[in-house]
Formats: structure tokens, C-alpha cells, sequence
């Protein structure tokens, strides 16, 4: 679908769908206006979907704070487009699923080392990989390694990463650097069905497929020096090992146990919406709240995963290495993630006010002085963690006091440009291979239809994205991270 309604230009990095709009389905007023972050040479292709008029749709939310608002990468999905933010009243607003998404805390997190690629034999970038690969079980329906009992299971939920660090997963600093700590205290197990508990125990610690991977970078550029030595980072060539997954098929069915709920509730509120795909409940509603108890032990699942995840690079590192993971200097330097809602505090309008803030498809970017960053990066904002695919660049920025304008929220990577079915029918797998190995990158894959599916030219050129963000003065480029070896789930 082609967007053929208004669109303004406001400045070089934003547009603005306005709020009298007249195209909205179902009769219904735009709550608002919709401000896309988009360069002039993206704006075309963001037309030729309708993740626009999901924008649009999106100020129809009862309870809306500020605008409707969409990062660069903004493609369409399911109810909200992804790249979609949006922050609703804490007493007088509503929560969406639609605005979190299906894989609840699909996330990245970066890992440094005090390894330099030129001391790093190159000899050594395969095996890696390949020990990552054996060590995490990776690709579609993918099954962990560690057998939960219920009780574990339900001790995951409650506390997030926190559980794997106690059970001998990691060091005792590493959940100082995730955001939340890597737990939402809202997490009520009674909120998640038995078919979600099912789904999520023999997956906890396993890497899924799509778009989720296992990278070992080398720093490329280094664009702030003060910021990137704060978070870590000492010199280009320095290596670093990136994280990008989720909840696993735990977070989707949660997300769809509520979202059958919700769909059936909102008449019932009389709230009216011009997409069945926006299903909500307002905040203080048992239906809503439920969602929310329920999202939190997705997200505390999402977190505990990765942390796993971590566990298991440190032990290949060592075995490939034949050196310990703390001589190696591999701490975490920061996890984010990018499908969540969240109760927080922003100025809107000049006055504090409390909000749900929808993630979908978005990071969190943070700026200096605000209380949930590590003290450590408190100074210079938020490490906000952008990944690409396969063979493009991921960066590092961090988060700026203007990105209070978006609730505090940049993009999350590159953005589809290309539906999986469409990159299926025109690459093979073994030939993407072939071309990232002779461009010098070594790819483990899962399978080679995932490896056509997230072809490097399915996506939106990711520095063009972050370039927007970075120009509107939402997230800081601090660093740009170029691939090595690939373990694509």
C-alpha cells in the first residue's frame, strides 16, 4: 500500500503526518499528529508499505501522551508499525500489546574484550565461531542445553538475569549493566498460561532463528573518544562480541494469550479503533494489568536468556583461547532492549508526568544524568546498542537529554525493506555465504533459508538509520562495530 496522504517536511530528519488527517478508517480522528525520523532519500520507501497509516492509527489510543512517533527503520507490523513509540497516561491511558510486539525483550548486548584484531590470528575467527555455534543452540525451534524444572522456570520469570548470575551464569557485576538490571519487578507468574511454560523451558539459553545473532566485531571508528572509553572501548580494532535475541516462542505466546483477551475486552471499555491489531486495555484494568504482569516475566525470561548466552561465549573464548574470560577482559558493556512498555517519568509539556512508554521495534536512548543508567555512564547517557545484519556495520551510540522529544527512544536496527518470502525467491543461501566470506566474514548459519531470509540487502542501509538519529540529535554515534564471524540462528 502506497501512502498518499499528507506528509510534512518539519526539518531535515523529520516529518509529520498532521492530526486532521481525514484517511483514518472506521471515521475515527487522529488523536494527534505522527512524527516520522526519516532523511529525505528514505522517505519514498517508507511510503510504499502501510506503516504509515499505522502511525496515523496508532494517535487513535486512548490516553495518548505527545505523538504518535516512528523511528527511521519504521517498516510495517503487527498493530503498531515497528520502530513505533508511543507513551500513554499512567492513570488515564491504555496498554497495547500491539505496541511491544510478539518476541517481548528482543534485544542486543555488547561485550567487550581487551583483544585488537591485529593480535587476534585470523585463524582463530572460524573456530570461535564454531565453538558459539555448538555451545548455543541456535535456529528455529532451537532447544537449550539446561533442562528447567517448574519451580526454576517460575524462579526465571520472577527474576530476570539475576537468576542465571546466582545459578553460576555469569559474574556478580554483569546485571549492573543491563537496563532494568536485567529484571522488571512487575512479573507475575499467575499471568502466564501453562502453554507459555511449556513453550519456554526447553528454550531458555538457545539463540532462535530470523533475524537474531551471535557476532564477533572489530571497532571500525571511533566517533566520540571520551564516551567510548567510558563505555569500554580503547582503540579501532578492538574486538567485541554482540548478542541480538529474545524471549523465544515463551514471549510469543504470552503475547498471544493476552492479545485473545484483549481483543474480545475492548468493546466492553468502549474504546473504538480504526485496527483490530491495536487490542487494548486501560492501565488500571484487570485485563491490562494482567498484560502487564504477564509481559514483565516474557521480558525477565528475554534477559535471563541472553545472560546464558553470555555465559557460553566466555566458556568458547576460553576454550578457543586458551585463556580465562576475566583475563580477556570480557564484561558487558551494555543490554538493551527494544519490544517493551515501561512505566517512566518525562517532561512533557514542561511538567513531569508518569507514562507507559510502547517500544516496539525501539531502544531506549536515555541521556546524561538520569538515575537508571549505571553510575559508571552517567556522565556521558545511556550506551544504546544499534545492530545491523551479517554483513553491515553495528554501532554503539549513547543517549542524549533531546531524546526526551521521543519519550527517551531511538531506533533498533536497519529496518526490512524486503518481506522474508521476497528474499527466499530472489537469493540462496550458500551464495550470500560465499559473498560475506570473500568480503571476509565467516557465517555459522542455522539454516540456509534463515541465511536468504536476512540477506545484508533485505534491509535499510543501517548507517543511513542511524545517521537520522544521530542528526536529529536522539542518539550520539559513539562508535561504528564491522563484522568478523557470524553465528546466524
Amino acid at each position: 500500500m502506497f501512502w498518499n496522504g499528507p506528509l510534512n517536511k518539519i526539518d531535515d530528519f523529520r516529518y509529520e503526518i498532521p492530526s486532521n488527517y481525514k484517511g483514518v478508517k472506521n471515521n475515527l480522528k487522529m488523536g494527534t499528529s505522527a512524527v516520522i525520523y526519516a532523511s529525505a532519500h528514505m522517505i519514498d520507501s517508507i511510503r510504499k508499505d502501510n506503516a504509515l497509516e499505522q502511525a496515523a492509527n496508532v494517535t487513535m489510543l486512548p490516553g495518548i501522551v505527545g505523538k504518535s512517533l516512528a523511528m527511521p527503520d519504521i517498516h510495517w507490523g503487527y498493530g503498531f508499525p515497528i520502530g513505533g513509540v508511543a507513551a500513554t497516561d499512567a492513570e488515564e491511558g491504555v496498554l497495547s500489546p500491539g505496541g511491544v510486539g510478539f518476541d517481548i525483550n528482543c534485544g542486543v548486548r555488547l561485550v567487550r574484550t581487551n583483544l585488537h584484531v591485529s593480535n587476534l590470528d585470523a585463524n582463530k575467527i572460524p573456530p570461535l565461531v564454531d565453538e558459539m555455534f555448538k555451545n548455543v543452540p541456535s535456529g528455529l525451534g532451537s532447544k537449550a542445553k539446561v533442562r528447567l524444572s517448574r519451580k526454576e522456570l517460575d524462579d526465571v520469570l520472577r527474576l530476570g538475569a539475576r537468576w542465571a548470575v546466582e545459578n553460576g551464569y555469569g559474574w556478580e557485576d554483569d546485571v549492573e549493566f543491563l537496563e532494568e538490571n536485567g529484571c522488571l519487578k512487575d512479573a507475575d507468574i499467575s499471568k502466564v498460561s501453562e502453554k507459555a511454560k511449556q513453550r519456554g523451558a526447553p528454550q531458555l539459553g538457545s539463540l532462535g532463528a530470523g533475524n537474531h545473532f551471535l557476532e564477533i566485531q572489530k571497532v571500525a571508528k571511533i566517533y566520540d573518544s571520551d564516551a567510548a572509553k567510558t563505555f569500554g572501548i580503547n582503540d579501532e580494532g578492538q574486538i567485541m562480541v554482540m548478542i541480538h535475541t529474545g524471549s523465544r516462542g515463551f514471549g510469543h505466546q504470552v503475547c498471544t494469550d493476552h492479545l485473545r483477551v484483549l481483543e474480545q475486552t475492548v468493546r466492553r471499555y468502549n474504546i473504538w479503533l480504526p485496527d483490530r491489531q491495536l487490542a487494548c486495555a486501560p492501565v488500571n484494568s484487570k485485563e491490562g494489568q494482567d498484560y502487564l504482569k504477564g509481559m514483565a516475566c516474557a521480558a525477565n525470561f528475554a534477559w535471563c536468556n541472553r545472560q546464558m548466552i553470555v555465559h557460553w561465549i566466555r566458556e568458547s573464548f576460553e576454550k578457543i583461547l586458551n585463556e580465562s574470560a576475566e583475563s580477556l577482559d570480557m564484561h558487558i558493556i551494555y543490554d538493551i532492549c527494544h519490544n517493551i512498555a515501561k512505566l517512566e517519568e518525562h517532561e512533557v509539556d514542561g511538567k513531569k508526568r508518569k507514562v507507559y512508554v510502547h517500544r516496539k521495534g525501539a531502544t531506549r536512548s536515555f541521556g546524561p544524568g538520569k538515575s537508571e543508567i549505571p553510575l559508571k555512564y552517567r556522565d556521558v547517557g545511556q550506551p544504546v546498542l544499534i545492530p545491523g545484519d551479517m554483513g553491515t556495520e553495528s554501532y554503539l551510540l549513547r543517549g542524549t537529554e533531546k531524546a526526551e522529544e521521543t519519550f527517551g527512544s531511538t531506533c533498533h536496527g536497519a529496518g526490512r525493506v524486503m518481506s522474508r518470502h521476497q528474499a527466499v525467491n530472489r537469493w540462496r543461501g550458500e551464495a550470500i555465504q560465499n559473498n560475506l566470506r570473500r568480503k571476509g566474514i565467516y557465517v555459522h548459519p542455522a539454516s540456509w533459508k534463515v541465511m536468504a531470509e536476512e540477506a545484508p540487502d533485505a534491509y535499510k542501509d543501517v548507517g543511513e538509520v542511524v545517521n537520522v538519529t544521530h542528526g536529529a540529535g536522539i542518539s550520539i554515534k559513539v562508535a561504528k562495530l564491522l563484522p568478523l564471524g557470524v553465528v546466524k540462528g
